[in-house]
């Protein structure tokens, strides 16, 4: 296995503007006229790397429109949103002549963002959830909490081959990719690879297990806090 990332995570990443996320203050979820409440967030970020908008409804029906210029990485992002049950949008543009690291990273960046602002103070969310979906040999375990604290444990090693599809995409960046969702979004989140020889099969188990996980901690079950500190 390769090193483990442990430990709380900072917000501040090189050359980037500052990311108001989960140390602020969540406003409480809108509701609509039959009073359920209305998760959803539109956002957009601009830099001189890359330019993304991502739209999120958290009660959706998983339909996800994802163009990123990146078609492996797209396929992990209609993974996300068609199995963690919400509606997807995500519309990036990068500078993938240097290669797809900036847009991945700040896809992830914009999608922690969006998705704690949908989930709004997260009153009545199981908050808790773990997954482990297998694909064929592969099969990766993951538990997430929907804290307000960025954590990141991630213990994947990808055997054979590193690069996928055409354009090349890296699987180091998933991590990359999680590292910058769970920062902006107060994550709690643990990943760790059970066993696998495919790349392919185990970077669609992590998207596929937290996806599942998502599903269920953001599920609506009473109108309490789920925090003895009555905030999360």
């Amino acid at each position: 296995m390769s090193r483990p990332v442990i430990g709380r995570l900072s917000a501040a990443i090189d050359n980037d503007p500052p990311r108001p996320t989960f140390n602020e203050q969540a406003a409480p979820m809108s509701t609509a006229s039959n009073g359920q409440p209305v998760r959803t967030a539109t956002e957009r970020r601009t830099t001189g790397e890359t330019d993304i908008t991502i739209t999120v409804d958290v009660d959706g029906t998983g339909a996800v429109s994802a163009s990123t210029g990146i078609p492996f990485f797209d396929h992990m992002l209609d993974q996300l949103g068609r199995h963690g049950g919400m509606d997807l949008t995500v519309d990036a543009t990068g500078d993938l002549t240097v290669d797809a690291h900036h847009t991945v990273e700040d896809t992830g960046i914009l999608l922690g963002k969006t998705l704690g602002k949908a989930l709004g103070d997260k009153r009545g969310v199981r908050r808790f959830s773990s997954a482990s979906v297998p694909l064929d040999e592969a099969l990766v375990d993951v538990s997430i909490d929907l804290s307000g604290r960025p954590f990141l444990y991630y213990d994947v090693e990808f055997p054979g081959e590193k690069i996928l599809g055409d354009p090349p995409f890296d699987p180091q960046l998933i991590e990359e990719f999680w590292r910058a969702v769970v920062t902006s979004a107060g994550i709690t989140l643990h990943v760790s690879l059970v066993r696998g020889r495919n790349t392919h099969h185990i970077v669609e188990s992590i998207f596929k297990s937290i996806a599942r996980a998502l599903r269920d901690a953001v599920r609506l079950e009473s109108d309490a806090m789920p925090s003895t500190k009555g905030t999360l």
